[in-house]
């Protein structure tokens, strides 16, 4: 202003006014390159975050300057989230990988009932391709049950892709604010089935040895047996290896039946019939049985247990009676006696036999060392241990020769 009311000419005016706006100019032209494009660039990249784009970079990012400093932290924050997104992604391919193959059914269901989610298991199991099962309630899936009750249990299910018994379990999930059940049902049958089927073919393994090993000399010797009837005029020589052949018959027809009987004990096992035993009681009452050694009783707390009286006397029987020919092998003893861990009571009967050798077939049915033994004493000592929620454990002795049978049952209340 004071250019163009002092004593200047118009030439100096005007050249002087044209050099002040070409300054000007230039100092909005800079501003706007340190300023406004730098706060452009800032909004775009903010922008490109919002909507999930992280590919996009302020182009060198001077970190010597407030400006450039915002960009290049900016785009170490992209950085950051595009690492974060391809983890989540191959977390999540991940995850659709493992629930496509495990054999496993997985259902998740919206706040509404409604299938949101499955894997090729469950699309299995419903006999449906996942196009047609999402969206769908679970009436209309046959899964309404599922939803309700207990969130672990086994249930049976009539799927038009499988029927059968499912180990099923639900659990709470919340997405977007918005909670959802996820079922996950998993196929005991199956497993059950194969159990069984193995079961099978022990059981006839073991029945087809024990029966071949005495119907094979039952019939060399009845072969031979008429072989002789046949020539006719028995001699006194032919009457003896007559009675001697019909003595073996017999004998392995015995020891067959007893296998039988031994078999049957074992799969007819009813359940106990509970009453309070008093553990004293029976304890002195089981020592009095076994003649051929005296058994040390070693006394414990007075207390009781429930179970069946009948049970646990065949229980403890075979376990002295294993004590007693054990001990007798060498000259050893016998101890009996009880104790109380926590809230369980501990038999023990220790003996001081050559103690054992072979752990690993203890209670396997017909399973036996003895030249006379059945090979069913410790498998049913075992399964009426387990009925009454107990445990009955064989093993050889820490402190000496021997070995020690421990079974712990739970105290009354």
């Amino acid at each position: 202003m004071l250019l163009w009311i002092g004593p200047y000419s118009p030439k100096v005016q005007w050249t002087a006014t044209a050099a002040l706006v070409i300054v000007w100019l230039s100092f909005l032209a800079a501003l706007r390159s340190h300023i406004t494009r730098p706060m452009n660039t800032i909004s775009n990249l903010l922008a490109a975050v919002r909507v999930g784009d992280y590919s996009m970079r302020g182009q060198k990012p001077d970190p010597n300057d407030a400006l450039g400093l915002v960009i290049w932290e900016i785009n170490q924050i992209g950085e950051v989230l595009r690492e974060q997104r391809l983890g989540a992604m191959e977390a999540s391919a991940l995850l659709r990988r493992v629930m496509g193959e495990i054999d496993v059914a997985v259902f998740l269901f919206d706040g509404e009932g409604q299938l949101s989610l499955s894997n090729r298991a469950g699309q299995r199991l419903l006999d449906r391709p996942a196009r047609d099962l999402h969206g769908c309630s679970a009436e209309q899936l046959g899964l309404a049950e599922c939803l309700d009750g207990d969130e672990r249990r086994t249930v049976e299910l009539d799927a038009p892709g499988r029927t059968g018994r499912y180990a099923l379990s639900r659990v709470s999930i919340h997405q977007g604010g918005v909670a959802h059940e996820l079922v996950v049902l998993s196929d005991v049958g199956e497993a059950l089935r194969e159990e069984e089927r193995q079961a099978w073919k022990r059981l006839v393994r073991v029945l087809s040895h024990e029966i071949n090993n005495s119907l094979a000399p039952i019939n060399s010797i009845a072969d031979a047996l008429f072989a002789r009837v046949d020539r006719g005029n028995l001699q006194s020589d032919d009457m003896e290896d007559l009675q001697a052949g019909l003595d073996i018959v017999r004998s392995r027809s015995a020891s067959l039946a007893r296998f039988m009987k031994a078999y049957a004990q074992l799969a007819k096992l009813p359940p106990p019939t509970r009453a309070q035993v008093h553990v004293a009681d029976w304890i002195e009452r089981i020592s009095h049985l076994e003649a051929r050694l005296p058994i040390s009783v070693k006394p414990g707390p007075e207390v009781t247990i429930p179970g069946d009286c009948d049970q646990l006397d065949q229980l403890l029987i075979n376990l002295v009676k294993n004590a007693v020919d054990a001990a007798m092998e060498t000259g050893g003893t016998v101890d009996l006696g009880w104790r109380v861990r926590e809230r369980t009571i501990e038999v023990f009967v220790e003996d001081g036999g050559p103690g054992l050798t072979d752990t690993a077939n203890l209670f396997v049915p017909f399973f036996t060392t003895k030249k006379e033994g059945t090979g069913i004493g410790l498998a049913l000592s075992r399964q009426i241990a387990e009925a009454h929620q107990g445990r009955l454990t064989l093993e050889n002795r820490p402190d000496g020769p021997g070995c020690v049978a421990r079974l712990q049952l739970p105290l009354a209340g």
